[in-house]
């Protein structure tokens, strides 16, 4: 707190020589004088934001705040929540409370939302149970109603999110091209009037032609996640999608105690082609200039512009961060002299933009303000059990799930359309009946019901996939519902995300299991967090398909047999599927799409590679791996929800095994051999859902045996 108290002393006694200032002439500089409306509401946020970040330091050294991490040195970032439109999503660097209070100001100007950012903020410090963007479980940046998605901390993980909405924005809005148009093909859903039930506020608040911003640091902008983005932008681009995004790197030269090499921002981004580099250094009146010419430029054109940001870290990292341990004092000094929050004052002051005889009122005023407004902040008191903390993080409501799989019944029409393609084995009748033929029969009914659902991934469109479960998609429903992504496990979950934001149902796929490790953060620290995180207002609804689990002997090697479903199941509010059965994954890919529309959850359906095309179980031409097809009846049968497991053999058989994907063909064929041979009865459980497990129907059926395997 003492660096911000000192600010505040100096901020004082600079706004006290604004009247001997001599006036200084911009006519020349390019950039149009700031109005006097325009500039008192740029000046009251950046204040505005200064102050909350003293009074979150008092209230931490009081033991009543949780949160120290200061916008103070960022305000330059009001000018974005100034000049952007309330409707244009954001997905927000940490330090970005005066881009929130200008948001706010501009939306109650445009009659947009009421929103009280200064209370809803100071909410957050003290994690009050009414605080609207997580309902005070965690301080984050976010608004519904201003169309800001709360982000974790997670250095630069929402960077390939951002990348995703804008092209899923992109292929939604007025400005689609014609090419676009075509490459979406005939709609033959049939449903367009079903709107998806998981919140998707980002659609209804865009407007035509929306541009997404998503702003980090400069230490961020090294991270491979970030480095992904901005290729994943780039790739996009290239192959004629609209990207209308603009990447904020708010550089204030340090990655908490590493600096961040001279020119090393500017010279990296001049370098890629595709994205449009504008810089923002500058006064504000210039800077101001340079955002809204950035802001053009990605909302005219629909392409990916980085706008760099020059800033100043004024207060540490944090508030336990002692930066005189790694910085010289004179760089922080120098930092100090920098405020841009003084250096704003003095600047519209002698542009003429602010009567220098105001400012000290409005300072004093906005202090006054944002203080009178702490006693009523935190009076709602905090989350008080775990359950209310666990609230919004995995929703589940089987009764509206099983509803909602009612509702979208398949016409005549439709089932012959979906048909009319036949996958290259039909020849074999019996290919038709593999596991991997009924996933590809489900995904086809499934696009069909679903006008809002996306198949993509690497390799799904023309070449079907490396098994071919996708094969004969795109055909039937096209390249703008089934489409091929780039080879980059982080972009297409990035991918996934937007689409979801954006009100689309998405079914990435992974190709490998063990592919999906590097990414992971995009599930764990991103998509999964959306609900908890937002209390509920935003979702990322998604089911991830990934291939996987032993199949090989003697080749692949890890990349390619893996069973490390353990990094899955610790995914907190991820839902884990592993069907063994084509008849089962139907049942359960349809309760996975239902999960995802009704409650908005992010889900893994992990196919077995080793079964996809397994047709015998205990001899060979037997066929009894070979299921027919569940047709929906409009009831509970036509889904298998977490909790239903599979169940083989003699109810009170003495011995259970207890198992899921490979597992359940092999325990079958072990358990006819041993009682073959003379062995007691064996019980075999498929547990069909992994996360979460289905305790009750396990210790139901370990309650009647002697023995549990």
């Amino acid at each position: 707190m003492e660096v911000l108290a000192e600010l505040e002393r100096r901020l004082d006694a600079r706004v006290a020589g604004l009247t001997s200032r001599p006036r200084v002439d911009v006519r020349g500089s390019g950039a149009p004088v700031l109005s006097r409306a325009d500039a008192l509401a740029l000046v009251t946020d950046m204040l505005a934001s200064r102050v909350l970040d003293v009074v979150a330091r008092e209230l931490r050294a009081e033991g009543r705040g949780y949160y120290t991490i200061a916008s103070s040195g960022h305000e330059h970032n009001v000018l974005l929540g100034a000049l952007s439109r309330p409707g244009d999503p954001a997905l927000l660097h940490y330090r970005s409370g005066a881009f929130v209070l200008a948001r706010a100001r501009r939306a109650r100007a445009e009659g947009v939302a009421s929103v009280d950012a200064v209370a809803d903020i100071l909410r957050s410090l003290l994690a009050a149970q009414d605080e609207p963007a997580s309902g005070g479980r965690h301080k984050v940046w976010g608004s519904a109603p201003l169309a800001i998605p709360p982000q974790t901390s997670t250095i630069a993980s929402h960077l390939p999110k951002a990348v995703g909405l804008a092209i899923a924005l992109g292929r939604t809005t007025r400005r689609r091209s014609d090419d676009t148009q075509r490459e979406r093909g005939p709609d033959r859903g049939g449903r367009a009037g079903v709107a998806p039930l998981a919140p998707a506020p980002l659609l209804s608040l865009a407007g035509p032609d929306p541009v997404v911003i998503c702003s980090f640091g400069d230490a961020s902008f090294n991270h491979a996640s970030a480095q992904a983005a901005f290729n994943a932008a780039r790739w996009a681009r290239r192959r004629g999608s609209a990207v209308p995004l603009l990447f904020v790197c708010e550089d204030n030269g340090l990655g908490i105690s590493v600096p961040t090499p001279a020119g090393w921002i500017a010279d990296s981004v001049r370098g890629m082609e595709g994205i449009t580099y504008v810089s923002g250094a500058g006064d504000i009146d210039v800077a101001h200039h340079a955002v809204g010419r950035a802001l053009d430029i990605a909302r005219t054109g629909r392409v990916p512009v980085l706008l760099h940001l020059p800033t100043v870290r004024l207060g540490g990292h944090a508030g336990s961060d002692v930066e005189v341990a790694y910085r010289d004092r004179a760089d922080i000094e120098a930092d100090l002299a920098a405020d841009p929050v003084a250096r704003a004052l003095e600047r519209l002051v002698d542009i003429g933009s602010l009567p220098p005889e105001d400012v000290g009122s409005l300072v004093a005023l906005v202090r006054a303000q944002v203080r009178a407004a702490v006693p009523d902040a935190g009076t709602t008191g905090v989350l008080a059990s775990r359950q209310a903390v666990l609230a919004p993080l995995a929703p589940h409501r089987p009764e509206r799930i099983v509803a909602r799989v009612a509702e979208l019944p398949l016409s005549t029409a439709d089932r012959q359309h979906v048909a009319a393609r036949r996958l290259p084995e039909d020849a074999d009748q019996a290919g038709e009946r593999t596991l991997a033929a009924r996933i590809n029969q489900a995904l086809r009914e499934e696009l069909a019901r679903r006008p809002d659902m996306v198949v993509f991934g690497e390799d799904v469109g023309r070449k079907g996939g490396v098994y071919g479960v996708t094969v004969g998609l795109q055909q039937v429903h096209g390249p703008g519902r089934v489409h091929d992504t780039l080879l980059d496990e982080t972009s297409i979950l990035g991918l996934a995300q937007g689409y979801g934001l954006a009100g689309a149902l998405p079914v990435p796929e992974i190709q490998y299991l063990a592919y999906v490790h590097n990414a992971l953060d995009q599930l764990r620290g991103e998509a999964c967090s959306t609900s908890f995180f937002s209390d509920g207002a935003f979702t990322t609804p998604m089911v991830v398909r990934i291939a996987g689990l032993g199949y090989q002997r003697g080749f692949g090697g890890h990349f390619h047999n893996d069973d490390a479903v353990g990094a899955l199941r610790d995914i907190p509010g991820l839902a884990l599927a592993v069907p063994s059965r084509g008849d089962d994954a139907v049942r359960m890919l349809r309760a996975a799409l239902a999960m995802a529309e009704v409650d908005g959850r992010v889900v893994v359906f992990l196919e077995p590679i080793a079964l996809y095309h397994e047709r015998d179980l205990h001899e060979v031409g037997d066929g009894r791996w070979l299921t027919d097809f569940p047709v929906a009846q409009g009831g509970p049968g036509d889904v298998l929800l977490p909790g239903a497991v599979g169940t083989y053999g003699p109810e009170d058989a003495p011995q259970l095994v207890v198992t899921y994907g490979n597992g359940v063909r092999i325990a079958l064929r072990a358990a006819a051999r041993h009682v073959h041979g003379g062995g007691e009865p064996v019980r075999v459980i498929d547990l069909r859902w992994l996360s979460p497990l289905p305790f009750d129907a396990v210790r139901e059926a370990a309650g009647r045996a002697r023995r549990v395997v």
